[in-house]
């Protein structure tokens, strides 16, 4: 059961980069590369600054409205 778990933690958050892709670059190319890449892709968005200022929670809302 614990692997379950950690599978779907793994889905929701590969589905959560494409978000963020498609909400800065709109290109599916670039989406598919960074849902190949998520972790990476996540790390580097919050380095840069662009998940700050509540964007991480604005972002998945943005596309349900």
């Amino acid at each position: 059961m614990r692997s379950r778990d950690g599978s779907i933690l793994y889905l929701a958050l590969g589905l959560y980069s494409i978000l963020i892709s498609w909400y800065y670059n709109h290109s599916f190319l670039l989406v598919i590369v960074h849902y190949i890449f998520w972790p990476i892709y996540l790390i580097y968005e919050l380095l840069i600054g662009h998940l700050s200022h509540d964007m991480w929670r604005i972002i998945p809302e943005s596309y349900f409205k």
